[in-house]
């Protein structure tokens, strides 16, 4: 945990916005797999980690807005318990390490909720992604699943709150990205003809598990880079392929990292392939160059799409004005996908609270064009945020097929030049970048991207 102060801090800013009325943040429980017992990992709930940084399951907490105070719900373990887990820290250690002093049974929650609201208080809520948590939730307000509406004005506090990292939280996430680092060059030295994808995977999980991690997010590893959350591994790599690696591990606080490279298999890259990952290398750092407070990512992601159709029509894929395309759409054909999202506590921050009240704002309205209506953050950067940068171009077979048959943006997509690219897959490049007071930085160690720097990495011994 951070120290206690850090907490009663974030919970003292937290009451400042709302003001009025009372918080309840329901912690995780344990979520069985295929009986009561057998459990998977346990990950807390990230705004509940955030507020009180307790890392253990059957919690709850109410902030009281009106008095100043904070009580935390849960329950000492009996003698039936701790023959199966060993003695634990007491309700009220764990409390004092959040900076609480207020402690109750588990089982007073009820009775607590009642009483504020049958005296006419706010109950604020954030949104339940977990059913048994909704269902829990409905049972101690006495109300029908989904009767309650979340908080609006909570939702709003705590995404500004989250959104903006401090100087503790950048350094969980470089811890997070040391191992990621370590992942990367592992895979890429790794991904030999003749290797199964599913045994680069295995390294890479063994390595984050060997320094007591767990990656934040299921690895994307597969030569099926066109597919874009393919989380299938069941080929056999063979040179020439090229292989996106999407994976980053999590700090010991559950702090994210989401990196993506790409990879040719056999340590060289095609004449084919080098200038189309070139393109998405030259949009990815033309994109980082431009971030800084105040600037629109839409207007980054603009900018990124631009760099890519000018790549692109270079090869003769792509023609016309670049700014027109990208303003029709035309570039979903090779970018169906945003530019990137913010990350913290989750690897897509805070996306369980909403994803337009996460990324988008007044005067932002989220696309309907095919490509756009994807970009998951909008709004203007500020600092002290961290947002991925992940460009990306796919040949996918099917949506190339249907739009030549629909005749889709023939002004400005070349197809009969697509045929050269059908069985050429994806290619995506991901850092974690910080916006600073007059730009923003790549967080943690390089990881090799250049062509350079990835053939050199992808034979080392």
């Amino acid at each position: 945990m951070f120290p206690a102060q850090t907490y009663t801090q974030r919970r003292e800013a937290l009451n400042k916005t709302v003001g009025t009325g009372i918080a309840l943040f329901l912690g995780n429980a344990d979520s069985p797999m295929n009986y009561a017992d057998n459990i998977y990992h346990f990950r807390q709930d990230s705004s509940f980690l955030y507020f009180f940084g307790l890392d253990a399951p059957n919690l709850a907490a109410i902030i009281d807005f009106d008095a100043g105070t904070t009580t935390l719900f849960g329950d000492d373990g009996d003698i039936d318990s701790i023959v199966w887990t060993g003695p634990l820290p007491s309700l009220v250690e764990r409390a004092a390490g959040a900076g609480i002093t207020q402690v109750q049974p588990f089982a007073s929650l009820q009775s607590m909720l009642a009483s504020a609201a049958q005296a006419g208080r706010t109950i604020h809520t954030l949104p339940q992604y977990r059913a048994d948590n909704r269902l829990l939730l409905a049972s101690l307000l006495n109300v029908a699943v989904d009767a309650h509406a979340p908080s609006t004005t909570l939702i709003k506090a705590v995404v500004d709150l989250r959104a903006v990292k401090d100087a503790l939280e950048i350094a969980e996430m470089e811890n997070a990205l040391e191992i990621t680092w370590r992942m990367h060059m592992l895979a890429m030295r790794s991904s030999q003809p003749g290797v199964r994808e599913q045994e680069v995977v295995g390294l890479m999980h063994g390595l984050a598990n060997s320094q007591g991690r767990e990656t934040a997010y299921p690895i994307i590893f597969s030569r099926d880079g066109h597919i874009l959350h393919n989380h299938g591994h069941g080929y056999t790599l063979e040179a020439g392929n090229l292989v996106v690696n999407d994976a980053g591990a999590e700090s010991p606080l559950k702090y994210a990292s989401d990196i993506t490279r790409t990879i040719p298999v056999g340590g060289r890259f095609t004449e084919q392939q080098k200038p189309v990952y070139q393109a998405v290398l030259d949009s990815q750092l033309a994109s980082i160059a431009a971030m800084k407070p105040g600037v629109p990512f839409r207007d980054v992601y603009d900018l990124s799409a631009r760099v890519i159709v000018d790549g692109l029509k270079a090869l003769g894929l792509y023609k016309g004005d670049s700014a027109e395309a990208v303003a029709a759409g035309a570039h979903g054909l090779v970018y169906p996908h945003g530019l990137g999202h913010m990350i913290g506590l989750d690897v897509h921050d805070m996306e369980g609270l909403g994803e337009n009240l996460v990324g988008y704002g007044e005067g932002f309205e989220r696309s309907t064009l095919f490509g756009r209506k994807s970009l998951r953050l909008a709004r203007p950067l500020c600092e002290g945020w961290v947002v991925t940068v992940e460009p990306g171009i796919y040949f996918i077979p099917a949506l190339i097929d249907r739009w030549q048959a629909e005749g889709k943006f023939k002004e400005f997509i070349n197809y009969e030049a697509f045929a050269a690219y059908r069985n050429f897959g994806g290619i995506r490049i991901e850092d974690d970048v910080l916006v600073t007071a007059d730009g923003a930085r790549v967080l943690g160690k390089p990881i090799a991207k250049t062509i350079e720097e990835v053939e050199a990495a992808s034979t080392a011994l």
